[in-house]
């Protein structure tokens, strides 16, 4: 078995291969050179893998690319980009999210400003989800400090008619009948930048992540601008489950690919100290659903004072897991024991903003 780790940078992307164990990795990059690639994804439906890019040009605007043959060549969505209709009043400004759908040859996208794109083709072409751009609620959401952007998008993993999304800041939003209808799912998630008799809103809260395990697909777990959480309902009611962390502000969480009550966060030290507390790079996983919390650093920095962003973190479906975790200095690191040890696989990249990784044959 292969595996495939794409890096999406603020200056292009890296594709890194290894085999299952791990431990060796070859480099080629940079793809999109000088572009932002904010989204990245490795689809291993079809019996091949089809690696995609989210990628923005100063000069071209934002494109989809593909591959088929592990990044030799590249082609782009018909017309060049994802585009609102003519009319519309708004541009694309980046790809934040590519992510595959439940059934065969769907992809989706989520851009900024706050849209989401179907693609029945595999992503050769790509359709706006126009209910959802014209919900009545979104002339309220905001923009948070990187924009407004949905930045997870979650298929059901059986229903087709059923997608999760979350933007910031609008708050987390739920499709059950293939997108002709969206209502908000953000009950007991608290929006602190609002007034005190404010924060719990219907919608408006500034998300930073959402994900579950395919086998669990009712319960969801999020991290927010100040806040991290669990619904067991599906986004119905949420409970807080981060009171054991030294900070509930960051960007990544994510979910065991073998055990869908193990998480992982990557604490910050809030909106104005954007670097984990004390200085200090740790992974936090719970293994019972955020219950209890027990940090990781052996490998990791000390000192550490950059960001993980909120797709710069990532699990492989090894067995025992792979962990994936990307810095804004430009540093990968890797653990290849469920997230107990790490090394660093590659530096002195640009901001990193966006890891996928892929298991083949």
């Amino acid at each position: 078995m292969g595996t495939i780790l794409m890096v999406g940078t603020r200056k292009g992307l890296w594709i890194g291969r290894s085999d299952d164990r791990r431990e060796d990795w070859s480099w080629s990059g940079p793809h999109h050179d000088m572009e932002e690639v904010y989204s990245c994804l490795v689809d291993t439906r079809g019996g091949s893998p089809r690696l995609f890019a989210g990628a923005s040009s100063s000069w071209l605007g934002p494109q989809v690319r593909w591959s088929d043959d592990l990044g030799e060549t590249w082609r782009e969505t018909s017309g060049g980009a994802i585009r609102f209709p003519e009319g519309s009043g708004a541009t694309v400004e980046r790809v934040w999210q590519l992510v595959p759908g439940a059934a065969d040859g769907v992809v989706y996208a989520g851009t900024e400003p706050g849209a989401v794109w179907r693609s029945a083709d595999r992503g050769e072409t790509f359709a706006l989800e126009e209910a959802l751009w014209n919900h009545p609620q979104k002339p309220e959401w905001g923009a948070g400090f990187g924009g407004q952007a949905f930045h997870t998008i979650l298929p059901h993993p059986t229903d087709t008619d059923s997608v999760t999304v979350a933007i910031s800041t609008g708050g987390v939003y739920q499709t059950t009948d293939g997108g002709a209808s969206w209502a908000p799912r953000n009950q007991g998630i608290r929006a602190d930048f609002l007034p005190e008799d404010q924060r719990y809103p219907e919608f408006g809260q500034c998300v930073h992540k959402v994900t579950r395990h395919p086998s669990r697909p009712e319960r969801l777990f999020a991290q927010n601008h100040g806040g991290v959480y669990r619904s067991d309902d599906e986004g119905g009611s949420w409970t807080s489950i981060g009171d054991d962390l030294p900070s509930d502000f960051g960007f990544p969480v994510v979910v065991h690919p073998h055990r869908p009550d193990t998480i992982y966060v990557f604490p910050l030290g809030g909106g104005d100290g954007r670097y984990p507390p004390e200085g200090r790079a740790r992974v936090w996983r719970s293994d019972d659903a955020g219950e209890s919390w027990t940090p990781y650093d052996d490998g990791l920095p000390d000192p550490f004072y950059v960001a993980v962003m909120r797709d710069a973190m990532c699990a492989d479906t090894h067995d025992p897991a792979g962990l994936y975790l990307g810095a804004r200095n430009g540093a990968v690191w890797a653990s290849t024991d469920d997230g107990t040890r790490w090394r660093q696989i590659i530096s002195d990249l640009p901001d990193v903003m966006s890891l996928k990784v892929g298991v083949v044959e």
